[in-house]
């Protein structure tokens, strides 16, 4: 409903009741909205009093007084010293409500300019320019041949050439970090030796991508068919000895980590000899041999039955006794197709899609 009144008077009272000795009188416009707002601040304001008086008498509110501090300044002089607001906020308050005042919004420009569908909002109304008029001009892309953003920074050779600066500093810094042997303050067999291992650490480049580009069309040969015999402990040695170093240590130690597990061989006989002390040595060889073989020989698999310290079952007839209680106990499981002790699962072993409905042997002359 259209009210067509110029002016309206409200008069609001304490409680929403009819204007009494605490009624406030208000003039309001629904027509042209003038003073609209003010009534309602009033009216809340009224509600949030009366709210505020009626916690006031509630009884909680004895625990929270006791929590609340107002603190009031003692005065030092005679002196007023009421609020003081900067000239310039001032200037900017009210710059600010002054642009308000004269800025439109987007929907009366739309209304002033023909409407919906006739009206397009500008994108570039808001832009910071030195010039205001620089706002709709079109911009181009390609100037010239060349890409116009890339002009755009008025800076850029500066700041280019900051960069480029900066990169050589760095540079300078991690070709100063790295550590480049030159040759120059090496002797002569220094040198030769520097020499010799850039050209063993080219070979071994190539032959690694040799390898590499290769990999998957080269087959696997195995090590008894390796002619080249690139890695042994002879070609070890002519390396370390081309170096100066001892290689029998390293030769030794790799020999004992290659052999594998093998019997133990009897003593041979000495030639020379006497036969009857040799028989006695031979058989004191023998019998340390086989207690050393005993010593080293791999770990026997033990019966079921034989109880280990640390089981907690008294003989190996309790022993089986457990093992057959073990087997008994899953073999429910086990035959109703269990995957373990939690697998409650019910399977459906007539499931209703596709058994429903289904006519069995002989009700078709009966129906």
């Amino acid at each position: 409903m259209e009210m067509k009144a110029e002016a309206m008077k409200t008069v609001i009272g304490q409680g929403g009741e009819p204007t009494n000795e605490e009624g406030v009188l208000l003039t309001m416009s629904t027509l042209t909205e003038d003073g609209v707002i003010a009534v309602k601040n009033a009216a809340c304001e009224r509600l949030l009093n009366q709210r505020v008086e009626l916690k006031m008498k509630s009884k909680k509110i004895n625990d929270c007084l006791n929590r609340f501090h107002v603190a009031l300044p003692k005065p030092r002089d005679q002196k007023e010293r009421p609020a003081c607001i900067p000239q310039a906020v001032l200037e900017a308050k009210a710059k600010q409500a002054a642009e308000k005042e004269k800025r439109k919004t987007e929907k009366e420009l739309e209304d002033e300019y023909g409407g919906a569908g006739v009206y397009s909002a500008s994108l570039r109304k808001n832009y910071i320019l030195a010039n205001d008029e620089w706002k709709e001009d079109t911009m181009p892309e390609i100037l010239d041949g060349h890409n116009v953003y890339d002009f755009i920074d008025p800076d850029i050779l500066l700041r280019l050439e900051e960069l480029e600066r900066e990169e050589g500093l760095r540079q300078a810094e991690e070709e100063g970090d790295d550590f480049e042997m030159d040759g120059q303050e090496l002797s002569l067999e220094e040198q030769e030796a520097l020499a010799e291992i850039r050209k063993k650490k080219s070979l071994l480049i190539q032959q690694h991508r040799m390898r590499k580009s290769t990999a998957e069309s080269r087959p696997v040969v195995p090590r008894k068919f390796d002619t080249d015999r690139k890695f042994t402990t002879g070609r070890m040695g002519r390396q370390l000895s081309s170096l100066g170093l001892d290689p029998s240590l390293a030769i030794k130690r790799a020999r004992s980590k290659s052999r594998g597990r093998k019997r133990e061989r009897s003593v041979d006989k000495r030639e020379g000899d006497g036969g009857d002390a040799m028989d006695i040595d031979d058989n004191q060889a023998s019998k340390k041999l086989r207690l050393r073989s005993r010593s080293r020989s791999r770990s026997q698999s033990r019966p079921p039955g034989e109880v280990i310290p640390g089981e907690g079952l008294k003989d190996s007839a309790q022993k089986i006794k457990a093992i057959k209680l073990a087997k008994k106990s899953v073999l429910k499981r086990n035959k109703n197709a269990r995957r373990g002790e939690a697998d409650r699962v019910i399977p459906t072993l007539k499931p209703k899609h596709l058994f429903s409905g289904k006519r069995s042997i002989g009700k078709t002359q009966r129906r």
